[in-house]
Parts: structure tokens; C-alpha cells; sequence
């Protein structure tokens, strides 16, 4: 099903499209490629908007396709065999996040393809937007699957070498609690990344033993008393390049132990954002108030600042080549 969700400022249309199989339901906007609600088992376990406005405004980008380079780069600069670029600056007055100002999360995608239970959006990123080079034509599929996942592939082209790096930015909630502090997460990951006061990588890749950052056993979001200066905000290291095959990277539990979410995936790393900083003014979905900690994301994508980094995974996208990005969340 499509339907009408509102009018930009210079009149084009958005759409939604709504997306149904089994336990499973979600709502597809061409804005951003948003994910605006997905319910399992009739109950929405995402963060949204009811109108398009409530995106415009008010989003920190809930449940949208950051791009061309998710998460931080360093001073909004880059070099790309031999030439440097700046790049669109939107953090701190001199860092790039999540693409820039006008990154993929606040583009119109164009509607491919969709059947019931899928839908295929593409944009098309022109030469020197927000400072990248290279004309890039991404592509998003949504999948609805028969084992009770929503399965995001992304694939992506380029006719000039360039920063490729996307994901999928939904802020998860699997019981409708004010907060998610006693939520349970394991994160398969051996080491994460230290961030500097502004939120940049160090270049340390530091193991999570010891620290408020080993997840591998499960542990709640909520701060233990010897933990309130702890932020989790944070990559953690699933692999040193992508993976190729999708595997295990996290699971997320609610606070009963009622709803269980699996992210599998095929990149090498994992940002655990646990929502500390989000602060809503206005309703979200079915009229609930959005404070710190009301969700959280588990952004499957390269490492933070990787083009500025040399120990880092590559993150760069040339000629002939093919981008691609699978990640499964899978419910229980």
C-alpha cells in the first residue's frame, strides 16, 4: 500500500509505503529512506513521527539512511588519491556527520520497485554534493522475510573514486518503556573504538575486556554506580574489513525478556548509540514523549573517520566496483 505523507516546501510529494508479512509490518518513507514505524506482533518497536513535519523538524535521524558517509569525519576533510576535499561541515563548526547538512537522510529517494512485502528506493548523489566527488547511484531493498526479518540490503556505484559508507539509523524500543536502560544487549565484539572529547576516534582499537564496553555476555544499557561518566556512543569491532557473508553481531533484549532482536551483519562495525541526548518537543508514534535514553541504535557500518585512519577498513568506493551492505534484523 501507498499513500501520501506530505509535501516538501518546494512541492514534492512524499510517499509511505507500508510493508506486510507474518508478525511483521513496516512503514517506508522516500524521505530518507525512513524506516517511520515497524511493528512486530502489532507493536511498534521503532522511534517516529506521525507527519512529515515531525521529520523536518525534530529528527535525530529516526529510523533514516545516513549517507554518502555515515557517522564522523574529522575536520569535514579528506584525501582521495593525492587530492583533498572539504567537505559539508554540520558538527562542533568543523566536523562532517552523517553525510552533512543535506546528506542521504534528508534526500528523496525515488521508488523502484515494491510488492507486499518489499520495497527498492534509489538516489542518485551528484558530483561534489556536500563536498564528495563522484557521481554515486545508490540503492536500498527492505525485505520482509518469512523468518520474522526486516532484511536491508544496500548496493551503491560510482564513476569517480569516493567515500561510500551508509546505514540503517532506527532508534529501537521493543516494549514501549520510557527508557531502554533495562534493556539487555550483547554485542559479539572483542574490541571498540575510544573516542576523543568531541567524539572522534583516537585510532586505538582497544579490547573491551575490563571495561564498561564488554557486551559479550549481555549486559543492561542501565549505568552501574561506578558508571555515570560512561557514554555509549561508541564503534565496536566486529571484524578488521567487511565480512562478506552476514553474521551474529548483537541481540537486544526488553525488559521481561518478551521480545528478542538479532542484527546480523556484514560490516565490520557496530555504533552502539544509546539515545543519551535525544529530546523531542513534540509527539512521536501513538503520541509517546521521546527524552534520553527513550531508544537506541545499532548502526551496522565501516569505522568512524576510516578515511582519515590509517589502520582503519577502507571505506572507499572506485570505478567497477560494487558497494554492498546487508543487514538482517531478525525478531523473536
Amino acid at each position: 500500500m501507498i499513500r501520501d505523507f506530505g509535501l516538501l516546501a518546494d512541492g514534492t510529494k512524499i510517499d509511505e509505503i507500508t510493508l506486510k508479512k507474518g508478525p511483521l509490518e513496516a512503514k517506508i518513507l522516500t524521505y530518507g529512506a525512513i524506516i517511520r514505524d515497524f511493528k512486530f506482533n502489532g507493536k511498534s518497536v521503532v522511534l517516529g513521527f506521525e507527519d512529515l513535519q515531525g521529520y523536518l523538524d525534530h529528527s535525530p535521524y529516526f529510523g533514516a539512511v545516513p549517507g554518502r558517509c555515515a557517522n564522523r569525519i574529522a575536520n569535514a576533510r579528506c584525501e582521495i588519491d593525492g587530492t583533498s576535499y572539504q567537505l559539508g561541515i554540520n558538527e562542533d563548526g568543523k566536523h562532517q556527520l552523517h553525510g552533512g547538512a543535506t546528506g542521504f537522510s534528508s534526500r528523496v529517494w525515488s521508488l523502484e520497485q515494491r510488492d507486499k512485502a518489499s520495497v527498492l528506493l534509489k538516489y542518485v548523489s551528484e558530483d561534489g554534493e556536500e563536498g564528495y566527488p563522484g557521481c554515486v547511484e545508490v540503492l536500498c531493498r527492505y525485505t520482509l522475510t518469512g523468518a520474522g526479518a526486516l532484511r536491508v540490503k544496500f548496493t551503491a556505484t560510482t564513476d569517480k573514486t569516493t567515500i561510500l559508507n551508509v546505514t540503517q539509523h532506527s532508534y529501537f524500543n521493543l516494549d514501549g518503556s520510557p527508557t531502554i536502560l533495562d534493556h539487555t544487549l550483547e554485542i559479539a565484539a572483542d574490541a571498540y573504538l575510544p573516542v576523543s572529547e568531541e567524539f572522534l576516534p583516537t585510532g586505538e582499537i582497544r579490547s573491551v575486556e575490563w571495561t564498561s564496553y564488554d557486551f559479550r555476555s549481555g549486559r543492561k544499557l542501565r549505568r552501574k554506580a561506578t558508571e555515570k561518566d560512561v557514554i555509549f556512543d561508541h564503534n565496536f569491532c566486529l571484524g578488521e574489513k567487511p565480512l562478506g557473508d552476514i553474521a551474529f553481531a548483537a541481540a537486544l533484549e526488553d525488559s521481561q525478556g518478551e521480545c528478542r532482536m538479532e542484527v546480523w551483519t556484514s560490516e565490520p562495525g557496530l555504533q552502539l548509540y544509546d539515545g543519551y541526548k535525544v529530546q523531542v518537543p513534540v509527539a512521536g508514534l501513538d503520541g509517546a514523549s521521546y527524552g534520553a535514553y527513550s531508544g537506541l541504535c545499532l548502526e551496522t557500518q565501516a569505522y568512524p573517520d576510516s578515511v582519515n585512519q590509517e589502520t582503519f577498513p577502507d571505506v572507499l568506493l572506485r570505478p567497477g566496483e560494487t558497494y554492498t551492505h546487508v543487514t538482517e534484523f531478525r525478531f523473536s
